[in-house]
C-alpha cells in the first residue's frame, strides 16, 4: 500500500498544464495585460495578446518573409534595432565599443546633457507633427519623450566606471540572441525571435537601472482605469512615473470578438502586416535625428567632446523598452560611432577643423584678391534635416 501511494504521488508530480491566458473582457484589461507582458520580458506574448490571431498569423507571414519586424515597430528607430543586435554581438565589440566610449564620451556630461535636451525636444516636435499618430497618441509619447529626455539630461552618461561595467553586458546578451546574422530576424520567425530578445530587455533593463532609469519600477506604477465607453470602443486613462516623472495620457481600446484591444496597436499591426517588401529605410526618425546631428556637428561650439552630440550615447542608454509602448533613449537616436555602422552622424574629422594654410602674397601688379564680406555669404552652410515624409508608425 505504501508502495502504490508513493507510485500515485510521483504520477502526480509531473509538469501541470499551463493554465489558460485570461481574456480580458473589459477595456483596461487589455492595457494592463500587455503592461504585464513588458514587465515580465515576454515580447512574444505580448505580440499574442496584441492583436487578434488572424492578424497575429499575418503577422508571423509579414515577419518571415522580412517585411516587419512588429512589434519592434512600436519602438522609435524600430528599422536600427536589427544593426544595433548585430554592432553588439560582431567580434571584437567590447574593445571597439569601449574605444569608441572613451574617445567621444567619457567625461563629457555637459556635453551629453545638452545632446539629450536637443534630441528630446526634436523627437517631441517629430511626434507631434507625424500624420501617422493619433491623437492620443502624440501627446501619450510627447509626454513620454519630456520624461526620458529629462532623465538622461541628469543621467552620468559619462561615467567611465559605468560604461566599462554596461558594455560587456550588453554584449553578452546580443550575442546570446542568435540574431546578430544578416536575415536573421526574418530566418528564426517571429515567436522565436520575440523569445530570444526576452533576455537581451531584461539586461537592458538592468543597465539602464543602473543608469538611474527603472523600467520595471515604471511598469509596476501602471494605472489604468476606464475614461468612457460607448459600446465596443473605450477611452482608458492611463497614468504612471517614469525617471521621476509622472505621465498622465489616454489610450483608445476596440472589442473585437468579446476581447479588447488598444486601438493604435490595432491599426499599426495591420499596416504592418500589408507592408511591402522594405527597401532602404527614408525618411525615417532615426535619419532625421541623424541629419539634426550633422547640423550639430558643424555648428561652432567650444566643446571637448567632438563627437559629444552626434554619435550614439553610451551602450548602457542606447534604448528603452516602452512604457507600455516606450521610445527609446534620446541619446541612442542617431547613427553608431564610426567603426560600428554608417558614418551618416558622424562628426566631422580633426583635419576637417585645421586651418587651411596661409595664401601666397600678390605679386606686384596682380589684381589685389576681393575680401569676402561678412553676414550670411561668409557663414558655413549646414545640411537642414531630412523632410522627407516617413512611413506611419
Amino acid at each position: 500500500m505504501l508502495t502504490t501511494a508513493v507510485l500515485l504521488a510521483a504520477a502526480g508530480c509531473g509538469p501541470e498544464p499551463a493554465p489558460p491566458e485570461a481574456v480580458p473582457t473589459l477595456p483596461a484589461q487589455a492595457v494592463t495585460q500587455l503592461v504585464s507582458d513588458l514587465r515580465h520580458n515576454d515580447l512574444a506574448a505580448y505580440a499574442r495578446h496584441a492583436v487578434p490571431p488572424e492578424l497575429h498569423r499575418r503577422l508571423e507571414t509579414a515577419w518571415a518573409q522580412g517585411r516587419t519586424v512588429w512589434p519592434l515597430t512600436e519602438l522609435p528607430l524600430d528599422d536600427r534595432f536589427p544593426s544595433f543586435i548585430a554592432a553588439l554581438a560582431e567580434q571584437d565589440a567590447e574593445r571597439k565599443l569601449v574605444a569608441t566610449y572613451r574617445r567621444q564620451f567619457a567625461g563629457a556630461d555637459a556635453e551629453l546633457q545638452s545632446a539629450a535636451k536637443t534630441l528630446g525636444l526634436f523627437a517631441s516636435q517629430y511626434v507631434r507633427s507625424e500624420p501617422g499618430y493619433s491623437d492620443t497618441e502624440r501627446d501619450h509619447h510627447a509626454q513620454l519623450i519630456e520624461a526620458l529626455s529629462g532623465w538622461a539630461q541628469a543621467a552620468p552618461l559619462g561615467d567611465s566606471r559605468r560604461a566599462r561595467e554596461a558594455i560587456p553586458q550588453l554584449v553578452s546578451a546580443a550575442r546570446a540572441t542568435g540574431l546578430a546574422a544578416p536575415d536573421a530576424f526574418a530566418k528564426t520567425g517571429m515567436e522565436r525571435s520575440l523569445r530570444r530578445l526576452g533576455p537581451f530587455v531584461e539586461r537592458l533593463k538592468q543597465v539602464l537601472g543602473d543608469y538611474g532609469l527603472n523600467l520595471d519600477a515604471a511598469l509596476d506604477s501602471v494605472d489604468a482605469t476606464l475614461d468612457v465607453q460607448t459600446g465596443d470602443t473605450a477611452k482608458v486613462r492611463i497614468r504612471y512615473q517614469v525617471g521621476g516623472q509622472p505621465v498622465d495620457a489616454y489610450v483608445l481600446v476596440e472589442r473585437i470578438d468579446g476581447r479588447w484591444y488598444l486601438s493604435d496597436v490595432l491599426r499599426h499591426a495591420r499596416a504592418e502586416a500589408d507592408a511591402p517588401t522594405q527597401a532602404a529605410p527614408s525618411g525615417t526618425m532615426a535619419q532625421r535625428l541623424a541629419a539634426l546631428a550633422k547640423v550639430q556637428a558643424r555648428a561652432p561650439a567650444a566643446v571637448a567632446k567632438p563627437a559629444a552630440s552626434t554619435a550614439a550615447a553610451p551602450a548602457a542608454a542606447s534604448a528603452a523598452p516602452a512604457t507600455p509602448v516606450a521610445p527609446a533613449s534620446a541619446a541612442a537616436a542617431v547613427e553608431p560611432a564610426p567603426d560600428l555602422g554608417p558614418r551618416g552622424a558622424n562628426p566631422p574629422g580633426p583635419d576637417q577643423n585645421e586651418r587651411k594654410p596661409a595664401q601666397a602674397a600678390p605679386k606686384p601688379g596682380a589684381a589685389k584678391p576681393v575680401e569676402p564680406r561678412s553676414g550670411a555669404a561668409a557663414r558655413p552652410s549646414a545640411s537642414a534635416p531630412a523632410t522627407d515624409t516617413p512611413k506611419p508608425r
